[in-house]
């Protein structure tokens, strides 16, 4: 699932909105986003520089409750969920073995 953030909307809330959404669960029945990373500190890392102008370049992944979380420059943010992500590991990795 692919989420943008709005412009008036923390990176922490944006985060805990799209998994509840993926996970079709309500905002507050999920584990505290802060039991697995600071969210002032996730705020802070893509909020504008102190000159007002936006950060760019800027990717972040993590873990939260089943998802794989990829905030990419503070604006998107994609969700993966554990299971798919894993499957796909696992298939990557077995793409690069070589037949002995």
């Amino acid at each position: 699932m692919e989420y943008e953030i709005a412009p008036d909307e923390s990176v922490s809330t944006a985060v805990v909105r799209a998994v509840s959404a993926v996970e079709g669960r309500e905002p507050c029945s999920l584990r505290p986003l802060s039991d697995v990373l600071d969210p002032d500190a996730l705020d802070t890392l893509f909020e504008p520089r102190s000159n007002g102008r936006p950060r760019t370049g800027g990717q972040l992944s993590f873990i939260y409750s089943d998802c794989v979380v990829t905030i990419d420059n503070g604006e998107y943010l994609s969700l993966d969920l554990l299971e798919t992500a894993r499957y796909d590991r696992q298939e990557r990795k077995s793409r690069h073995r070589h037949p002995e």
